[in-house]
Formats: C-alpha cells, structure tokens, sequence
C-alpha cells in the first residue's frame, strides 16, 4: 500500500520542519508550501490525501483559502491549523470546509491522531487496493464489508472501523492507546474499556465453526491479526 500524501502549508519554516519531519517518520508521503500561491495545481498534480492549512498565509487567509479549494471541486481533506482559538474563528474555519481545526501550539501526538481519524474518511485513491486479504479473511475498502470463508460477517461501522485498523497492520502488535487514537479518535477516554468490549464483539462474528482465532492478546503489549 502506497504511504498516505500529505501536504503541509505553513509559512513558519521550525513549525513546517517539525511536521515534516514528524510525519515523515510516522511513514507519511509529505511536501510543504509557505504560500496560498499555486496550491489549486499542486492539488490536482499531487494526488494528496490530506492537506495541514495554515490559518495566517502570507497570501491570503486559509478560511479563504479553503473555500477556494472547496469550490474548485478538491475533496482533499483538511486540517486547519492555526493560532486563532476564537470559537467564532473555529466555526469560520469549519464552515469554509474545513475538516477539522486544531489550534496552536498543539501536541503532535493529537495531531497525528486527527490525522489518522480523518484519512480513515477521505475518499479512496485510485492507487489505493480495494481490498484487504490476510488468510482467509477479506476486507472490501469501498462497501466496507467482510467475509470469511466467504461468509459475510455483518459488522458494525465501529467493528469494521477496527478490523480494518488491525488488518492494515497485520502481525504487528497495536497498544490499546494506538487502538483508541486510530479508530475512535484523540479525544477518547483512555481509561474506558471500549476496545476490549469491541475486540469480543470481532472475535465472535470471525471465530465460528471452528475458525481459528486471528486476534491475538499479547498481554500487557495489547493486539494483532494475524493469520497464523
């Protein structure tokens, strides 16, 4: 699978370095712009998944800005970053297209969790395989579906939301708190016990019939799918 693109407008260069260099390493595809100036192009050139919008751009106004994207037909999505923490400016941002808005200064462990919430909403690219198949198991991207032996397992948004969490990252172990950023987002109680209940619900509608067992617990390190 091709790494997530990602384009970052910011006009502060230690901001701009720090996100590069971030993402970069968190395995993201990332370019920069410090300007509002050619962005249209770079966005039908670029095939980007997300865009990281700076609110104050030496050229324009991001709200502006994000309009101008927003009507030019790009459904990129769009985080607005910025140092304007007004509601009335956050509802601006949001109603010009935004989707979603973080202000500054900021965590980059939330930012990369808003990130990964949105990627999992933005619209599939055509490099992007349609499919997921670990074994016998087999997730389809665009209906949002599973099967197993060819039987449909009949999955809740939610539960195909953290299937397809754990089968992009096959025989990798994933943290509850990774669990919680990626499927239910930044925001979530990380005392809650919703992943354990959810990874119950999984387990019984993949292991009928005998099946074996493709969530494994690796205690106090937290879960995998896996195949063998």
């Amino acid at each position: 699978m091709s790494p997530d693109r990602v384009l970052v407008v910011e006009d502060d260069t230690e901001i701009a370095a720090l996100l590069a260099g971030g993402l970069t390493a968190e395995g993201y595809h990332v370019d920069l712009a410090d300007c509002a100036a050619g962005l249209d192009q770079r966005l039908r050139d670029g095939g980007y998944d997300l865009v990281v919008l700076d609110r104050m751009l030496p050229d324009g106004d991001g709200a502006d800005l994000c309009q101008e994207i927003r009507a030019a037909g790009h459904d990129v999505m769009i985080l607005m970053l910025t140092a304007k923490d007004a509601l009335a400016e956050k509802l601006e941002g949001l109603g010009a297209g935004a989707d979603d808005y973080m202000t500054k200064p900021f965590a980059f462990e939330e930012l990369l969790a808003r990130i990964a919430v949105l990627l999992r909403r933005a619209p599939a690219r055509e490099d992007r395989p349609s499919r997921i198949v670990i074994g016998d198991l087999c997730l389809d991207l665009d209906t949002k579906t599973a099967t197993r032996r060819d039987r449909d397992l009949d999955l809740t948004a939610t539960e195909f939301s953290l299937l397809r969490f754990l089968a992009e990252r096959p025989d990798k172990v994933q943290s509850r708190v990774d669990i919680l950023k990626g499927v239910w987002g930044y925001n979530f109680d990380p005392q809650t016990n919703i992943v354990e209940v959810y990874i119950a619900y999984l387990r019984k509608k993949l292991d009928q019939d005998g099946d074996e067992r493709m969530i494994h617990n690796q205690r106090g390190f937290g879960y995998l799918l896996s195949a063998r």
